[in-house]
């Protein structure tokens, strides 16, 4: 019996052996007829582009490879650099090995575990060989399946029994991409250099090689020309380690330096938008998908405002140049209730190489606010228990606490006078500079820093960095951070994810991303309307925008706005809002030149910001602010717009400003407060404090 059951056992696997090897054998006769012939790989050409649009959907505003910019160059053509750059980077065994490379697979692996464990620095490194590639590219989709990847085998197998080795590489060197619309190394050559690929030099040569991995990460005018220059001289090092090239030609083309065209875009609008739109999709989706996978992306932008925004900061830049020698402009809007990127100009001209027009200002630079800083300040004071009517002087005063004269911080007022008495709400509404230091030093650097990244700002984190300059503009902050983080003012506190997508579909049109709005409290509304009050009174800003004061108004609107100026005309700036939109303007040079010093904030950057505020807003219906609760402190009216005979410092503990404190005077900075106080009150009769200030 155990061995009647025995062979039944094996009769059993024998037949399911059997069924398996069938169905294989059935799959594997499927896949090979399913399979193109490898002859078209001569005639093949992408299927689909990406497509980015407005908000509409209907405004097409780039198109990526709808016209692949390629021309097709003989393989005797090719320099040899060239070919052996590619080689040497991409898949160094390639005259050596069959269709694919088993060992270069495991090595690869192997490799590849070492650097991203940290055991071993280099390169991430691939295992497709080039005919591997070459098949990827010409036959077959980017899903990533067991399927495909046999389909991706065979292939290679068949082209490599049609075709020689030399003949795969040109098929190769002709069909692959190099970012920008730029197929094949003769376009490529053509777009990065100016000249043919028959005359590429061994670095240049070396450079293509670099891109191809992931031209736009490697893109030499993007954001990683580092990434890139360092890859290129890997992939010399490669080239001179095969023998391809000796010592002498290997430290010859690692000092020459390389001059690459401008970057030029065809029909292209809003291009720092939209490249900063895909530079997301590639982050998300891969290169190869949104080379060729006819993608459809709805973006959050509104071209009428896009058009708006493009046609003010150009003639705002163009009047600065003239007058103020600034000749750099940007421009932001957002819609504060979504997060959503309504309008952006990163430049006053991307393809004005003069003025480094294709860096974007808004989302890559890195700029000092001036006082536009001055309301996260006051802010961070309102959440620490002073109030909009708290008094303090605005005096000439010494800051430096220390005997070392080389400590000296005496800030001026932008128009050289001195107030006396003034409450906070004044003082940030017409931006006193000496009360704004004294704001920010009973606020404390850390607190203020906190409340900054509590409103989406990253660049400023570490307190040891910055002083009292701090409120002045003393940091660096991106613009688009900077006005995200009045978008939370004009919602009460409530701030919304940033977003320039709403709809990404695939070719099928298949819904793969919509727009998810996600937003927090990220202050307490009371103190965000004390802010909106503050800056939106039409009285209170009066004394220092004089005439230009018509710019800020506009009738039936409620707007709040702050400018600022960096004391070295650097940086001009207008950041204005309503509850239904959110506008920054930047105004001044690329190189960190500075402006002459007409060049402010109010004739610099104000009359762009309201040119196109005053379009804008015309698509909204009037919204008010929620106005702040009057805020009264018991037994401290130097809290509640009572000025008192001595410095602040004499009645709070800056700490704790509403406590009930006796009188103090150990503060490290009470006698350099209260010493100019005390002149004043000498000249001043004591009538002048009573009654409280308005």
């Amino acid at each position: 019996m155990p061995r009647r059951k025995k062979r039944k056992n094996l009769l059993y696997a024998g037949i399911a052996a059997l069924c398996l090897i069938i169905f294989f054998v059935i799959e594997f006769i499927q896949i090979v007829n399913e399979l193109p012939r490898p002859e078209k790989i001569t005639s093949f050409r992408p299927i689909q582009s990406t497509k980015i649009y407005d908000r509409t959907g209907e405004i097409l505003l780039y198109e990526i490879h709808d016209e692949q910019n390629r021309t097709i160059i003989a393989g005797s053509d090719i320099p040899l650099y060239a070919k052996q750059a590619t080689i040497s980077i991409e898949d160094r065994g390639f005259y050596q090995h069959a269709a694919f490379d088993v060992g270069g697979i495991i090595r690869a692996l192997f490799e590849n575990a070492l650097v991203v464990t940290g055991l071993k620095s280099g390169n991430i490194q691939g295992g497709s060989t080039i005919t591997q590639q070459l098949v990827k590219q010409v036959f077959l989709t980017s899903e990533r399946t067991l399927k495909r990847k046999i389909k991706e085998l065979i292939l290679a197998y068949w082209i490599e029994e049609q075709y020689t080795k030399d003949e795969i590489l040109e098929f190769y060197l002709n069909q692959i991409p190099y970012g920008s619309n730029a197929y094949g190394i003769e376009s490529a050559s053509s777009l990065y250099f100016g000249k043919s690929a028959k005359d590429l030099s061994v670095a240049e040569s070396a450079a293509l090689a670099a891109i191809i991995q992931s031209p736009t990460y490697y893109s030499p005018w993007g954001k990683h020309v580092e990434e890139f220059l360092d890859r290129k001289n890997y992939v010399l090092k490669e080239m001179h380690r095969l023998g391809h090239i000796r010592e002498d030609q290997l430290q010859s083309a690692l000092r020459e330096q390389l001059t690459f065209q401008p970057q030029s875009y065809g029909k292209i609008k809003a291009p720092h938008f939209v490249l900063g739109v895909k530079e997301y999709l590639v982050a998300i989706y891969g290169e190869e998908r949104v080379e060729n996978g006819g993608l459809k992306v709805v973006t959050t932008l509104d071209w009428h405002l896009q058009e708006v925004a493009e046609r003010v900061v150009k003639e705002g830049a163009v009047k600065n140049s003239e007058r103020y020698a600034g000749s750099n402009a940007a421009l932001v809007a957002e819609d504060p209730k979504t997060g959503q990127i309504l309008a952006l100009v990163g430049s006053a001209d991307y393809f004005n190489e003069d003025i480094d027009g294709n860096f974007n200002v808004i989302t890559q630079g890195l700029r000092q606010p001036g006082s536009t800083m001055k309301p996260i300040v006051y802010l961070a004071a309102f959440m620490k228990g002073y109030t909009p009517d708290t008094v303090v002087f605005d005096l000439p005063t010494q800051f430096n606490t220390s005997d070392d004269p080389r400590y000296n911080y005496s800030p001026a007022n932008f128009e050289g006078t001195f107030r006396g008495p003034i409450t906070l709400k004044q003082a940030l509404s017409q931006s006193i500079n000496v009360a704004a230091v004294k704001v920010l030093y009973l606020t404390g650097v850390s607190q203020a820093l906190d409340t900054a990244q509590k409103l989406g700002i990253t660049t400023l984190t570490d307190p040891s960095r910055y002083g009292l300059s701090l409120v002045l503009g003393g940091g660096e902050v991106r613009p688009i951070e900077l006005v995200h983080a009045y978008s939370a003012f004009a919602r009460d506190g409530v701030q919304h994810m940033q977003s320039n997508i709403l709809r990404v579909e695939d070719a099928q049109g298949n819904t793969l991303e919509t727009f998810k709005d996600e937003a927090e409290q990220v202050i307490d509304a009371q103190y965000a309307r004390m802010i909106n009050t503050i800056l939106s009174d039409i009285e209170l800003r009066s004394g220092l925008l004089s005439g230009s004061l018509p710019l800020t108004i506009f009738e039936g609107y409620q707007v709040a706005l702050k400018t600022g100026t960096t004391n070295d005309y650097r940086d001009a700036w207008t950041i204005g809002y309503a509850p239904f939109l959110t506008v920054g303007v930047w105004a001044g040079n690329s190189n960190n030149q500075a402006m002459r010093r007409q060049g402010g904030s109010i004739l610099a950057a104000l009359p762009m910001w309201s040119e196109f505020m005053r379009e804008a807003i015309q698509s909204y219906q009037p919204e008010p602010f929620t106005p702040a609760q009057p805020v009264f402190v018991e037994n401290n009216p130097v809290l509640n717009g009572e000025a008192q005979e001595h410095t602040i410092l004499y009645y709070i503990d800056k700490n704790d400003p509403k406590s009930f404190n006796p009188p103090k005077t150990s503060d490290s900075q009470f006698l350099n407060w209260d010493t100019p106080v005390r002149v004043w009150m000498s000249q001043h009769s004591t009538s002048t404090l009573s009654g409280g200030l308005d």
